[in-house]
């Protein structure tokens, strides 16, 4: 740490606290991340026992730094020098009105600033003055709770999480990406006051949810979300995957806990950000398709569609975006058990071909989800199923070399025909387009543009429809 300390950024800003004659610390994140010793961090906060904003002018000035960034409602300032996003606040203290999350700030001391703090690991301070530098300053024992990995508020979690409910999904949050725990008064706080979720906004909400997403072991912080009663305000599409029904000895698997093995599972292969997402809703259809049929069992049909279109409405709500991504993670969904029919010896190229052209540049996505989706103990199962995707994504390659659908261009396009037959926009092109698409898919004639001219002109006959150019 005093190797650490020792840098210009630590050294030039504890000068001009010296001369300013103000109290200045590093805190937080930089300070925890440190003694966790998780490698070199460049985004440092300062707690400055005075005017910060004056001190980040002078500190930026002598660092030669960029323009200062001033918020001066909450006593903030921020500037970039070189890769360090480097941010000043005035030690205060705070309260808070219950139906806001944003405090009414005063001017206070460092130990006022630091029982403000959501957790005792993050309120720990550095000194950068001369007189003290690098002495550690740390009232709550936070350096013990780190050695232990353990969560705990600096003050009674209950007002830690009604004053700011957004510091429980840090909580959760923090113990996925450390693999902490949360200590039985942390959690027992969170659990009393998960109602209080509901003054968080969306998106305040969701970049929470896509930073525990993001974390190398996700299910760590969706199943605390779940056992301390948070994930029923967020996510209940999710939450109601949970529990095991049982009608005449049957049972079917808790698709909860089988959900957060699948997001596992996929994390260890991908981390794209909304591949995981697809992954951890893929079941949500479940629930409402439930039904018992006798002689059959358990039945979930429907349940792929169903799960696509629920999975708009999480997006809209908690303001994820409504774009390609959500587009990409509907599209998995819907096509979650597609592969597996095509898994079977009795799959047709055609249904191949299908399969390929409907998931386009995500096929090798899906495919990494159904293959995460196999999460039976029984190592013959596993080895089986595993074994079959193998056969299908030989068989992708091989319809992909031979027709090209992956990425489908028609052979012959719109303008083309309308030359060839002189008809103008509308219906009759589209039946032309759509018979030659289905003849390419069900392998009557190849990817081709000489064999998809002479179906064309076969089919414009068909219908009535003479040529204007001979073939």
């Amino acid at each position: 740490m005093s190797e650490a300390l020792h840098h210009p950024v630590f050294e030039t800003i504890g000068a001009v606290a010296d001369d300013a004659g103000v109290p200045c610390y590093v805190v937080g994140g930089w300070v925890r991340d440190r003694l966790l010793d998780k490698g070199p961090s460049k985004d440092v906060d300062f707690v400055v026992v005075g005017d910060a904003l004056a001190l980040a002018h002078e500190s930026a000035r002598r660092l030669k730094a960029g323009k200062v960034t001033v918020f001066k409602n909450f006593g903030t300032a921020q500037f970039r020098w070189k890769d360090w996003d480097i941010e000043f606040v005035t030690a205060r203290s705070e309260s808070y009105n219950a139906l806001s999350r944003n405090p009414t700030v005063a001017p206070g001391s460092l130990e006022e600033d630091q029982l403000r703090r959501d957790f005792t690991i993050n309120a720990m301070a550095y000194s950068v003055n001369s007189a003290n530098f690098g002495a550690l300053l740390d009232p709550f024992n936070g350096q013990e709770d780190l050695k232990q990995g353990i969560l705990k508020t600096p003050v009674d979690p209950i007002k830690t999480f009604e004053d700011d409910p957004l510091r429980m999904l840090r909580a959760v949050r923090f113990a996925s990406q450390l693999n902490f725990e949360l200590h039985p008064d942390t959690l027992a706080g969170i659990r009393h006051c998960a109602g209080r979720l509901e003054i968080l906004s969306e998106d305040r909400i969701a970049t929470e949810l896509n930073k525990i997403m993001e974390t190398a072991k996700p299910s760590l912080g969706f199943g605390l979300m779940f056992t301390s009663g948070l994930l029923p305000h967020i996510l209940p599409e999710v939450s109601d995957l949970a529990g095991v029904d049982e009608v005449e000895g049957h049972l079917h698997k808790d698709n909860f806990w089988h959900s957060l093995e699948v997001l596992d599972n996929l994390s260890q292969v991908s981390t794209n950000l909304w591949h995981r997402w697809a992954a951890l809703l893929h079941d949500i259809g479940k629930p409402p398709t439930k039904r018992f049929v006798q002689g059959i069992g358990w039945t979930f049909y429907g349940h792929e569609y169903l799960g696509g279109k629920m999975a708009k409405k999480i997006f809209k709500r908690l303001s994820l975006p409504l774009d390609a991504r959500m587009n990409f993670v509907v599209k998995l969904i819907q096509m979650s058990s597609r592969p597996i029919a095509v898994a079977s010896d009795l799959a047709t190229d055609s249904a191949v071909r299908r399969l390929l052209f409907d998931a386009g540049e995500a096929i090798d996505d899906l495919m990494e989800l159904c293959e995460a989706d196999i999460t039976t103990k029984n190592p013959k199962k596993k080895k089986k199923y595993l074994t079959n995707f193998k056969k299908v994504r030989a068989r992708l390659v091989e319809v992909e070399a031979r027709d090209h659908l992956r990425n489908w261009q028609p052979p012959v396009d719109g303008n083309q025909l309308m030359e060839w037959f002189g008809l103008a926009p509308g219906r009759e092109i589209g039946q032309l387009k759509l018979a030659i698409r289905e003849a390419v898919l069900d392998g009557e004639i190849p990817n081709t543009f000489e064999d998809a001219r002479r179906l064309a002109y076969e089919i414009a006959r068909s219908m009535g429809i003479e040529p204007q150019i001979a073939l």
